[in-house]
């Protein structure tokens, strides 16, 4: 049960957070579509619900540390402020998520809900600093 509201929080954090995100082209370096991937999978957190519990959480968040890593990178040292804040956003989401898998329970259902609206957040910010550069 706890696992379905966990669920259901994260939907709507992420949901009111958005990514946004722009078409990619071949002509692009590599970092535009590293982002766009981690985008989709940030946005595949949004598809869970709460049938989905704490192991549709994991499977999920595998994608975004898996595409949070090829960003980083893809990235080269290349916009550092913010491929950091978003490994440390999906390493305190992945952290908070292994603890709502031990013990679930309210707090531990809030704490993944505010790392994961930190990781759209730091997503998002990342987005914003390549505009210039993916479109």
């Amino acid at each position: 049960m706890r696992g379905a509201i966990a669920c259901a929080l994260i939907s709507g954090a992420i949901v009111a957070g958005g990514c946004g995100s722009s078409g990619s082209s071949s002509s692009k370096p590599a970092i535009c579509s590293a982002r766009k991937d981690l985008e989709n999978s940030v946005k595949g957190l949004t598809s869970l619900n709460p049938s989905s519990g704490v192991s549709g959480l994991e499977a999920q968040l595998k994608k975004v540390e898996s595409s949070a890593a090829k960003l980083v990178t893809e990235a080269k040292g290349e916009f550092s402020s913010e491929t950091h804040a978003i490994k440390s956003s999906v390493d305190s989401l992945a952290a908070s998520a292994q603890k709502l898998k031990s013990s679930p329970s309210a707090g531990n259902i809030a704490a993944v809900t505010s790392d994961a609206t930190k990781v759209v957040g730091s997503v998002k910010a990342f987005a914003l600093a390549t505009t210039a550069k993916c479109g």
